[in-house]
């Protein structure tokens, strides 16, 4: 999808997603020490906000106008600030490092961007730094349930390990989460990757 679809999607006045954390981020990184974060295709902004809460000096991008806004408005409401950027993330670069975390969060573009964006991030992080990707994994399509459709967006925790050579891996592994459908509770299949900058 592109930014105007994706404009498109977040042009209503509900949330397309919940306003609380993914609760992979909050398990991965509520231990970690505040400091600076960037937040790779935010989309509506719960989780930029919720790191903000939680101390960190964030920045936050995504290429939907719309959704920026939407971030803006809930971030005013919960009191917090966040260096909102409306960009796009296969031209924008990072500052190189300059991050102590970044997240990217069910970000499906297809492999040659995905692993020119990840390199960009690792490259963005601090000594030290701690790089979060969590995503659709490609058995989703045939085990789990919603996401992409599309085969070429999706991945497996080993392509991420690929994508992100030259850091050091601390986790990487296939995760579940329940999703509620018409049909009842379902589970849905993600890759998820936390990898470390050396010191």
């Amino acid at each position: 999808m592109d930014s105007a679809e994706w404009d498109a999607r977040y042009g209503t006045d509900e949330l397309v997603w919940s306003a609380e954390p993914n609760r992979f981020l909050v398990d991965e990184v509520e231990q970690l020490v505040p400091g600076t974060a960037l937040d790779l295709a935010c989309g509506e902004g719960r989780n930029a906000i919720w790191l903000a809460g939680k101390g960190w000096s964030v920045t936050a991008v995504d290429f939907s106008a719309v959704g920026l806004a939407k971030a803006e408005r809930l971030a005013s409401t919960r009191g917090v600030e966040v260096d909102w950027v409306n960009a796009d993330l296969r031209q924008w670069v990072p500052s190189p490092g300059r991050f102590d975390l970044i997240i990217t969060m069910y970000l499906h573009v297809p492999a040659p961007d995905r692993g020119q964006l990840l390199r960009r991030a690792a490259a963005a992080l601090a000594p030290g730094g701690v790089l979060l990707v969590v995503g659709h994994d490609i058995t989703n399509l045939s085990d789990g349930v919603g996401g992409p459709q599309d085969p070429a967006v999706l991945f497996s925790p080993e392509d991420l390990v690929v994508d992100l050579e030259g850091l050091q891996i601390e986790r990487a592994e296939r995760v579940q989460r329940s999703v509620s459908t018409d049909d009842g509770a379902r589970t849905a299949i993600d890759a998820l990757v936390r990898a470390k900058r050396p010191a």
